[in-house]
């Protein structure tokens, strides 16, 4: 039988000890690999979203999931993958972070228009250990392909925190900004509109922009 390549479920569970433990199993069972799990609570419901990969018979395991106790329903859903697709995701001063997305949202959708999925994702905050917290947080949020850092002045902590972001295979583009984080950045560019333009370039797969190619330079 074809397996399918990739598969999501919402699954509304009853708030009951082994839930989670009942359901992986019964994907297990049919030779699924759970590659992205997320709990959320809405009052007294509880859904879950996973992404499957490997499952046999995807309409048997729906019905099989809904025989469980600790099963209320199960919805088969497009991946956020397929929706949102990859994150550029943009950290710093209200006014420049605004710039900034202005960009990468416009160029976002000249990419999605010819079949990409490109999301653009903005959180303006102060301090440095705030941002330093942010940036590292980058590397454990789904789908997230390049970090843009806009404000006025970044360093200590914060650069520290691009280099271990780095390490972990996501880019940093940074505005042209006093403080030792443009000089770690993969990229520096002083105009915020065209840093946003420049990121969604760096990783849409319709774009002929290496960013590797671009390492250290200024713009």
């Amino acid at each position: 039988m074809k397996k399918d390549s990739e598969n999501a479920l919402w699954i509304e569970i009853r708030d009951s000890i082994g839930a989670i433990k009942d359901i992986s199993t019964e994907i297990a069972l049919r030779k699924g690999n759970i590659s992205h799990i997320e709990q959320f609570r809405d009052g007294n419901r509880i859904h879950l979203y996973l992404e499957i990969g490997g499952l046999r018979n995807l309409d048997g395991v729906v019905r099989n999931l809904g025989k469980l106790n600790s099963v209320s329903s199960v919805t088969i859903v497009p991946t956020l993958k397929k929706i949102y697709g990859k994150r550029v995701i943009v950290i710093g001063g209200g006014a420049q972070v605004a710039e900034v997305a202005k960009g990468a949202i416009s160029e976002a959708d000249r990419h999605n228009i010819r079949g990409e999925k490109i999301s653009v994702d903005t959180i303006p905050l102060i301090g440095e250990s705030e941002i330093a917290n942010a940036v590292r947080a980058v590397a454990r949020l789904p789908r997230a392909r390049i970090l843009i850092l806009a404000g006025s002045l970044m360093g200590g902590e914060i650069t520290k925190a691009v280099r271990e972001l780095q390490k972990a295979g996501i880019p940093v583009i940074s505005l042209s900004m006093a403080g030792s984080v443009p000089k770690v950045a993969n990229l520096v560019v002083s105009d915020p509109i065209q840093a946003g333009v420049m990121a969604v370039m760096a990783i849409a797969d319709t774009a002929k922009f290496d960013i590797n190619i671009q390492k250290g330079r200024r713009y």
